[in-house]
């Protein structure tokens, strides 16, 4: 067996392995020359008290114990057997048909979009104010809307499946070792359309199949379950005969709620989240979080978790991105819609999160009666358009000091932005619904409190993020994860309702498609 220990280091003695391990090895009793081995299990940054620190957990391995082998993927050759439809090539639908490949079922994935390297030219048009592409954007194409993001692989649940074997999974098709063991992982939105690719052609020379360009428009039912997909490609139409359907859409597919409602597929209205997204030097988070002017070599780019209560209305950061760039997220023309990215060595002289207060069936219990379970789908889309007529011509966002906006007044000049389309002065103040407006502004100067500096006008706020998560469940099971109406039918992922980021929807994948093969097989 290994031996294990944790240290606490300097950030300069914790990136050097010659500094570490001989002090490893003398307080576990061992000599150095005796490992054979070592690895870093986990390590983490604490900056609570004084100078930050970092924890570091490290396995040594002695003679004549060996390096432990690395988790092997043996995916079968699935050509020919049980089509299954995975709608969706996000990390749900991605990870759920490697799932299928690996229990001996061939995945047939559905992707609207395009391959991601063709999408990169499209997510680069909307940087440069041009046409959104509906089908293919920051949203929609390979990958999902987590292929342009930063990447967390964080999740707080342990449950929905064997997280670790999932980071393996990644580090086998291109990623860092290094998601395996900080306390919180990600890859980088430079290497992920890398890591993407390697998945598909995993996917392809096993036999599995996937479709880009291939909108699904209707599903076959016949005597209560689900028996075909009908797609929209290249202008055709086509169905596509399946046992079952895993159905991995993601959380900005509007359409397909509206597909399933016409069709009278059961949904739900659920609580989301809408708000701002909120620009800082990064210099000014390092200087508060580390306590220390300059952060230096060997501390990475801080960050921060903020979270209240406004009048019994939850009021938290979203998707955190040092080291970042705020990016058009819209999906259509008539919207302004803002999310957060970062590669991966977060080296963006800018931080930015998402800021978004809690949204509840009461805020748009007015839109119910003519909108059913889509009444927050329509809250959701009212301002993303309203956010669009603040804004100026392309995908030039409103955006707002942040002093400003809490003080509840106009900003005369804007400050510097990593935000390509560009910005233009707007009281986000004064037209936010009331709901999430002074929920923000009670939020954001209880922040200024918890981070002292935090609430400066060299901050900037964006309008809107609104795609923290979906407004609607697709109801499912929760022992057989199959729709409750809709024998056949899978919902899974973010886009269902019942994932919030890539680890959790791409274990929902492998869940689901484990009870896909089941049903199928009996």
């Amino acid at each position: 067996m290994p031996l294990r220990i944790t240290l606490t280091l300097s950030p300069r003695e914790a990136a050097d392995s010659k500094i570490y391990l001989p002090d490893a090895a003398r307080q576990l009793g061992v000599r150095e020359e005796q490992i054979a081995f070592a690895r870093i299990v986990k390590r983490s940054v604490d900056a609570r008290r004084g100078q930050p620190k970092v924890n570091l957990t490290i396995e040594l391995y002695v003679d004549p114990e060996k390096e432990p082998e690395p988790p092997h993927f043996d995916y079968p050759d699935v050509t020919d057997r049980t089509p299954v439809a995975v709608v969706g090539a996000g990390p749900a639908g991605l990870f759920a048909a490697l799932r299928l490949i690996e229990l001996g079922v061939c995945p047939l994935v559905l992707e609207r979009g395009r391959e991601v390297s063709a999408r990169k030219r499209d997510v680069a048009q909307i940087n440069r104010g041009g046409a959104v592409n509906p089908n293919s954007n920051y949203a929609f194409g390979e990958g999902g809307a987590g292929t342009f993001s930063d990447g967390k692989l964080f999740t707080r649940s342990k449950k929905r499946g064997d997280y670790h074997r999932a980071l393996q999974l990644f580090v086998a098709h291109g990623a860092d070792p290094a998601i395996l063991y900080d306390a919180h992982p990600h890859i980088g939105s430079d290497r992920l359309p890398g890591i993407i690719t390697r998945l598909r052609e995993t996917i392809l020379r096993c036999g599995g199949e996937i479709f880009f360009t291939a909108r699904v428009t209707a599903f076959r039912l016949q005597d209560g379950r689900v028996t075909g997909v009908e797609i929209e490609r290249e202008g055709a139409r086509e169905t596509v005969d399946v046992a079952a359907v895993i159905l991995a859409a993601g959380h900005s597919a509007q359409d397909i709620y509206e597909m399933l409602h016409a069709q009278h597929i059961l949904l739900e209205a659920k609580p989301f989240a809408m708000g701002v997204r909120v620009e800082h030097p990064q210099t000014l988070i390092d200087t508060i979080q580390y306590r220390m002017s300059e952060r230096g070599d060997y501390l990475p780019a801080a960050s921060y978790s903020l979270v209240t209560q406004v009048a019994d209305r939850g009021v938290y950061s979203f998707c955190m991105c040092p080291g970042g760039f705020i990016v058009p997220a819209m999906t259509a023309a008539n919207q302004s819609v803002v999310n957060g990215m970062s590669p991966s060595e977060r080296n963006s002289v800018f931080a930015n999160a998402g800021i978004v207060a809690e949204i509840r069936p009461a805020d748009f219990a007015h839109l119910t009666a003519a909108h059913g379970p889509l009444a927050g789908l329509q809250f959701q889309r009212q301002l993303e358009e309203l956010a669009h007529r603040h804004g100026a011509a392309g995908q030039v966002a409103p955006a707002q000091r942040l002093t400003d906006f809490v003080a509840g007044k106009s900003s005369k000049s804007l400050p510097p932005t990593s935000y390509i389309p560009g910005v233009i002065p707007s009281e986000i103040h004064a037209w936010l619904p009331p709901s999430i407006g002074m929920a923000l502004r009670a939020g954001f100067q209880q922040f200024g409190k918890t981070m002292r500096g935090y609430l400066t006008s060299d901050a900037l706020l964006l309008g809107v993020e609104s795609r923290t998560s979906t407004p609607v469940r697709i109801p499912r099971d929760p022992v057989t994860g199959m729709h409750p109406q809709v024998a056949g039918l899978f919902p899974c992922g973010e886009g269902a309702g019942y994932a919030g980021g890539i680890l959790s929807a791409a274990l929902d994948g492998e869940h689901i498609a484990t009870q896909v093969v089941k049903l199928i097989t009996n």
